[in-house]
């Protein structure tokens, strides 16, 4: 077996041995492993030890082979070895070699920069005598009045020439006027030569600049830079660029297409482009925009306050616009400043009264939008008490007469206009947004303030104030038949205009005076409207007066004494009184009119007081009237339906009175022996002796010895 895993561990499957002598003894005849074969032990021994045998020799020959191969590789690996060894000392004596080149490298390249710096300081004052003789042959030239020399008759070497004169000039310049070398000079390099080759310089560069050479612009800008007249070249640059650029009727778009141009040409013209394009800038600014928004706004300053403000709004805003994205081009350092100048200057004299213009259109359009209303109504205006918050409530604590005097019929007219206010709080916005741009970041806050008091004055006191003054004194007296109510339409208009307002207010308003005094006055001033506004709605609680008083027209006219005492008793065949299905159907319009008329709290508070007073006349009502037994359940019937109608009041103190109001009423019809434990009852315990005995006062049978000895 340990033959067997030797030889088959050299191929490629692994050896497993118990599967080897297996095959091994089924391959043998007589081995026992097929079927139908004796087995014969000798045999299978005698081929397992013929087997064995071969595979010893196998071993035997492949151990040869192993051997052979192992000497055959440390011969090898022994001659490797040597010839490592003998590059290693090839490389050692190349690498000495390299110094030593290395060495002899920085030697030589010391002894060049030596002779170079040699032969530097010979002949840099051999260039400089060189040159300084040309300009001597020059200036011979200039002082014998004949330019013979090339430089000064070829037109295409002006960039030369322009050099030589520049130098000569400072050399001219050099000299005292009052020596003779500098007299003799002074004619031939006076100003006016100089300007002469500046003026063939520009003109060199206008042409280059008309047949667009680029390469030709650049030289000669870089010729003039030394010159005086370099300021002069800008110019003509920025002016010949503006030539053509102003076609459509959009200068801001154009100029800003121009500068774009124009900063992708100057950087390769000119060797400070930032300086030339916020030169370019600057004319375009003082030039072409100063004009532009003068024609603009002068036309309608005087005229046209509306037109004037949206002019000088839009125009203002499409400056800033084109500004910023000027900001992306360099500028300099602090472009910023540079351009809120430019942007200044134009607009200053525009925006220094701004707040008083924008003042005086708002006065004067919102009391036309206003005058314009009421003449579309023929309604003459009234003049309306003046009388503070605490005159209000003084008002309202006495319950004196209303402000407006005696009641007047408004026709069903609220006075309230949904489009009037559209108009002011669009107006109003339109102010704020032109406050936030034009105004100073310093005075924006005060001017916020002063557009937010007109639209107070104008929207809060002489609209919506206006129209609860006059709903007020519209409110019929509570005897009135037939009355209509349109003080709660009025309110319900008006707590909807409030809420528009008090819209425009945090959406427009809160940002411009966030972080500013006049937020706490702003907060305040509103405070104030809204807390006049509550008083003048809680003295229009007499219109519960005459729901009431209708109610009780209704209760008159349609409930009879017969009732409550039918002549017929046992023939009663309906189930409350027709009174009281009209006055339910009216209670139950009020009710849904005051809640679309009113929000929050205020709800609240107007139904319990609707309800309370619609208790206590149910309750004085039903004190009228005498009651048999069927008229007495016909009275807990109508009490019942009274009571589904305060639920819808959702009040729970109404609906308390209500519930104590229908047990009071089984006191009308209760067995004179169960009249005691009735009184005792949970919802009758705690009311008045007086209270209950005053029910059972209205029973036809109260007389009866009976009666009143179980009560008393």
């Amino acid at each position: 077996v340990a033959l067997c895993k030797g030889f088959f561990f050299c191929g490629q499957e692994p050896f497993v041995a118990d599967e080897y002598i297996e095959r091994l003894a089924w391959r043998t005849p007589g081995g026992g492993s097929r079927g139908g074969e004796a087995f014969d032990p000798k045999r299978l021994l005698e081929e397992f030890v013929n087997h064995i045998q071969e595979l010893q020799v196998m071993d035997e020959r492949i151990q040869r082979k192993v051997e052979k191969l192992e000497q055959q590789c440390q011969k090898e690996a022994k001659e490797f070895a040597k010839k490592v060894q003998e590059l290693q000392k090839s490389n050692q004596v190349a690498f000495q070699h390299f110094q030593e080149l290395d060495e002899h490298i920085s030697y030589v390249a010391t002894k060049v920069c030596h002779l170079g710096d040699q032969l530097e300081g010979v002949n840099t004052p051999r260039q400089r005598a060189v040159e300084a003789q040309k300009l001597m042959k020059y200036f011979n030239e200039f002082l014998d009045g004949e330019l013979k020399s090339d430089v000064f008759t070829n037109s295409e070497k002006i960039k030369e020439a322009a050099d030589i004169i520049q130098k000569l000039h400072l050399i001219a310049q050099e000299l005292p006027f009052d020596s003779l070398m500098g007299f003799c000079c002074y004619p031939l390099f006076s100003p006016g030569k100089y300007h002469d080759l500046e003026c063939q310089l520009i003109q060199e560069f206008t042409s280059a600049q008309r047949r667009g050479e680029i390469s030709r612009m650049r030289e000669v800008a870089a010729v003039l830079l030394h010159f005086k007249g370099y300021s002069h070249c800008v110019d003509v640059y920025i002016k010949q660029c503006q030539e053509g650029a102003f076609l459509r009727n959009d200068v801001f778009e154009d100029a800003a297409i121009l500068c774009q141009r124009v900063n992708k040409q100057v950087g390769e013209i000119f060797s400070n482009p930032e300086t030339v394009l916020a030169k370019l800038i600057q004319n375009i600014f003082e030039v072409k925009l100063q004009s532009y928004v003068k024609d603009q706004l002068e036309e309608h300053r005087k005229s046209d306050a509306e037109q004037y403000l949206k002019n000088l709004y839009d125009l203002y805003t499409r400056t800033t616009n084109l500004s910023s994205k000027l900001m992306e081009f360099n500028l300099g350092t602090d472009k910023q400043t540079f351009l809120s100048k430019l942007i200044k200057a134009i607009f200053i004299s525009y925006l220094e009264n701004y707040i008083e213009v924008e003042i005086g259109y708002l006065k004067s359009r919102s009391a036309m939008i206003l005058q314009r209303y009421y003449d579309s109504k023929n309604h003459q205006k009234r003049s309306i008490g003046t009388g503070g918050i605490q005159d209000l409530k003084e008002r309202l604590r006495q319950r004196t007469n209303l402000p407006l005097g005696p009641s007047i019929d408004t026709h069903g007219e609220t006075f309230l206009s949904q489009e009037v206010v559209v108009n002011l709080l669009q107006e109003t916005k339109q102010a704020f947004e032109r406050c936030h741009r034009l105004s100073d970041p310093s005075d924006l806050p005060k001017n916020a303030f002063r557009i937010f008091s007109m639209l107070v004055e104008f929207l809060c006191t002489e609209h919506i104030d206006y129209a609860l003054e006059t709903g007020l004194a519209g409110i019929p007296s509570s005897d009135s038949k037939n009355a209509n109510l349109y003080f709660l339409d009025v309110v319900h208009q008006a707590n909807t205009i409030f809420h528009l307002f008090d819209k425009q207010f945090n959406d427009h308003l809160m940002p411009l005076i966030s972080s500013s005094p006049k937020l706490s006055e702003c907060l305040q001033k509103k405070k104030d409207i809204i807390e006049q506004m509550e008083v003048k709605l809680d003295m229009g609680i007499d219109t519960l007066n005459c729901m009431i008083g209708q109610m009780k027209h209704i209760l008159a006219a349609e409930q009879k004494k017969t009732d409550f005492k039918p002549e017929d008793e046992n023939n009663v065949l309906i189930q409350y009184t027709n009174a009281c299905v009209k006055v339910c159907g009216y209670v139950r319009k009020q009710v849904e009119k005051i809640r679309n008329s009113m929000d929050g709290k205020n709800v609240d508070t107007v139904l319990m007081e609707f309800g309370v007073r619609f208790h206590r006349l149910i309750y004085e009502h039903l004190q009228q009237y005498s009651y048999s037994c069927m008229g007495g359940m016909l009275a807990i019937c109508d009490v019942a339906e009274y009571r589904k109608c305060a639920k819808d009041f959702k009040i729970a103190l109404v609906l308390q009175l209500f519930d104590t109001l229908h047990a009071l009423c089984n006191l009308l019809v209760v067995a004179p022996d169960n009249l005691k434990q009735v009184c005792s009852g949970e919802q009758l315990a705690n009311l008045d002796k007086n209270i209950l005995h005053s029910f059972v006062q209205l029973r036809v049978d109260y007389r009866s010895a009976r009666l009143a000895r179980h009560f008393s």
